[in-house]
């Protein structure tokens, strides 16, 4: 048996001043930005915007079918806004309870519904709501083909997120703590 240390000496401490709050500092994770899902995230933010900035700059109010189209533009390129910040500065890795995989996966599938039925209700109105060669016309008509690149980049993302999700090419726990982008 070995023996007890025949003085045993203890401290204790007490908070710094100023309350003892832990000050940690963001730092942007540029790995995310040169990786696929990151790079499909500012495409995303890109194109989503300009969907929804040539939309807004003709009077879609008049037509409801243009409210539908720019319901889902602000709103999935605002969701992804807080999924890039979410990866950037690796806050998801504080949130480590959350299933970080299967919530991409199911939004990027989500999104990719929703611009599919956006580039759909987009591309039936233009003809319908505007005079064939005016600036109306060519907005929406550009709104309608970047809403598509938007659609095909959402199913790329919502593949890239399924293969994340399953694990392929990484065991199951390095996809999960990662957030499954490569």
């Amino acid at each position: 048996m070995a023996e007890f240390p025949s003085k045993v000496n203890t401290r204790t401490s007490s908070p710094a001043q100023g309350g003892g709050a832990v000050v940690s500092t963001l730092s942007p994770d540029l790995g995310f930005v040169r990786s696929s899902l990151g790079a499909l995230m500012l495409l995303q933010l890109v194109l989503g915007l300009l969907v929804w900035a040539l939309i807004a700059d003709t009077p879609y109010h008049l037509y409801p079918s243009y409210g539908w189209v720019m319901f889902v533009a602000v709103f999935l390129w605002l969701v992804t806004i807080i999924f890039f910040v979410l990866y950037l500065f690796q806050l998801h890795m504080k949130l480590y309870m959350v299933p970080w995989p299967l919530v991409l996966m199911v939004f990027n599938v989500g999104a990719t519904v929703l611009y599919i039925t956006a580039f759909i209700t987009c591309s039936s109105s233009v003809e319908l709501t505007s005079l064939k060669g005016s600036q109306p016309y060519n907005q929406r008509a550009a709104a309608s083909f970047f809403s598509c690149l938007v659609m095909i980049a959402y199913g790329v993302s919502a593949f890239l997120s399924f293969q994340a999700w399953r694990g392929v090419g990484s065991n199951a726990a390095t996809s999960q703590m990662a957030g499954g982008y490569a």
